[in-house]
């Protein structure tokens, strides 16, 4: 998946990082920003699979308890919820045999290696890097909050440090696998077995 298609993906999540800091009018915006950037992309097909079905169950949530209640707990908390959320539903993805990434990974490849052992091994191991970045990112969220150890710019700086890393690994490692094995990339005239 290349760079622009990820972030789109994590386009009403983004919007809630850029937007929704700084202040609790801010947040609100970037509240009510993702969680109409959600709707949209799932109307539109934009999104999909688990990571659609989070999106909008969070956005919805998190925007009740913060816009109409004013429920501070939930502002103070937000990020370390988001990520929870997406640690969440990475890793129960991958328990339950349908990594995130397959939902994404599957439009840029042959439906003949859907259920290929290469392609479920890719797409959980990128799943398992997603859900590591948004676990350590809980911790960091914490860490920040309690002003644990760190100043506040470092926890932000390895934040982000993860994320990128994690849109990175997702983008090397699928061409990894290919060259690895060229022949896994060629689609087989069978269709897959459903």
């Amino acid at each position: 998946m290349g760079f622009l298609k990820l972030m789109l993906v994590f386009t009403p999540w983004l919007c809630l990082l850029v937007i929704g800091q700084g202040s609790l009018l801010r947040l609100k915006i970037g509240l009510v920003t993702a969680l109409v950037a959600s709707v949209v992309m799932s109307l539109t097909g934009v999104h999909r699979g688990i990571i659609m079905v989070v999106g909008l169950v969070f956005f919805t949530c998190a925007t009740v308890a913060v816009v109409l209640f004013d429920n501070i707990w939930t502002a103070v908390h937000m990020g370390m919820l988001a990520h929870g959320a997406l640690a969440l539903s990475a890793w129960g993805s991958v328990a339950i045999g349908r990594p995130f990434t397959m939902d994404y990974a599957r439009q840029h490849t042959h439906p003949s290696l859907w259920t290929s052992p290469p392609f479920i091994r890719t797409n959980v191991l990128i799943t398992s890097v997603w859900a590591l970045a948004f676990t350590l990112n809980v911790v960091l969220g914490w860490g920040k909050l309690e002003h644990f150890l760190l100043p506040e710019l470092a926890y932000d700086l390895v934040s982000y440090a993860l994320l990128i890393g994690a849109v990175g690994f997702s983008n090397w490692y699928p061409a990894h696998v290919r060259k690895q094995a060229p022949a896994l990339s060629r689609p087989s005239a069978a269709p897959p077995a459903r």
